[in-house]
Order: structure tokens, then sequence, then C-alpha cells
């Protein structure tokens, strides 16, 4: 996706929205829209990038990442797994159901994760295995977790565990 034509017609506009205050606004506005190429060209991309975040949020467990390629943004499309036929670790078992990655509200949260260096390297693997970035594979993992039953643990004190019948 080329931001060249965005850039340019905001340089444009500022550019005519000087002049209307004379010549001396409208050379000023030329003179200071070149440095802004950068900071706006980094606006759009943030922009873009969150506008990704929203849009994977209502795919999942698909998702639209933003990546940039010869200092252009692009974006990549991964459609959700298929349920049959798929690979041990690639996503949800089949037939199960994986909610969104947003709220009731239709949010998402911002939640910081603290990994151990190898496990952290063994998630950046599994996500480059189907294509997919490390937070959507985490989203996916994490909604796949909380779909499959799983018995009821004992409840536990310190390092003691407590298991069995009492009458």
């Amino acid at each position: 996706m080329d931001l060249t034509p965005y850039v340019d017609d905001l340089k444009q506009r500022l550019v005519t929205a000087a002049a209307a205050n004379g010549d001396d606004a409208r050379r000023l506005a030329e003179t200071l829209t070149e440095p802004l190429d950068a900071a706006v060209r980094l606006v759009l991309l943030d922009a873009l990038s969150s506008a990704a975040g929203e849009i994977s949020a209502e795919l999942a467990p698909g998702s639209v990442d933003l990546r940039l390629r010869g200092g252009e943004p692009e974006f990549v499309v991964t459609a959700p797994p298929a349920t049959t036929g798929a690979q041990p670790g690639s996503g949800p078992p089949p037939g199960a159901t994986v909610p969104p990655e947003t709220d009731a509200e239709g949010g998402t949260t911002r939640t910081t994760l603290r990994l151990p260096d190898h496990l952290k390297s063994q998630v950046e693997a599994a996500a480059a295995r189907i294509g997919v970035s490390v937070n959507t594979w985490l989203v996916r993992a994490v909604a796949s977790a909380l779909e499959q039953p799983g018995p009821t643990r004992p409840q536990q004190w310190g390092s003691s565990r407590v298991t069995g019948w009492v009458r």
C-alpha cells in the first residue's frame, strides 16, 4: 500500500488552508510540510496497525497483520484454520468455536504477559509455523484453552495438595 498519495494530499490541504492567510503563510506551510512527511507516515502506520488489530479481533481465529515491506505497509490476511485435517498445535481443535478477542462491548484490552525466554521462543516458533503473529497465536491458545472442558482442580494451600473424600 503506497502512502505517498495520502501524505501528498495532506500536504496540499495544509498549503491550501495556509494560502487563505496570504503568500507568506502559504510559503511557510510549504516549508513546514516537507519535514512532516516522516511523522505523517508514522501516524498513518499507527492508524493502519490499530485498524488491523480491530479487524483481527472480529475475524478471530483468523487475523489481519500489518507488515512493512520495502518501507511500505502491507496487509497479510490469515484465514481461520480449516476444521478438518488441522495440524496439532495449529489452532483450536476441530469443531471448537473460538470467540473473538473482544469483550462484551466489542473492545480489546492490552495485557502484559511475562514469559520465560525459552517459552517465548517456542511461542514465536509456533506462530511462525502457521504464519500468524505472536499476539494472534496467544489469543487463539487462550481461547482454545478456555473452550476445552477440564477436570475441576482441587483446592491448594501453599505447596500442599489435598485431594480425596471426607465423611
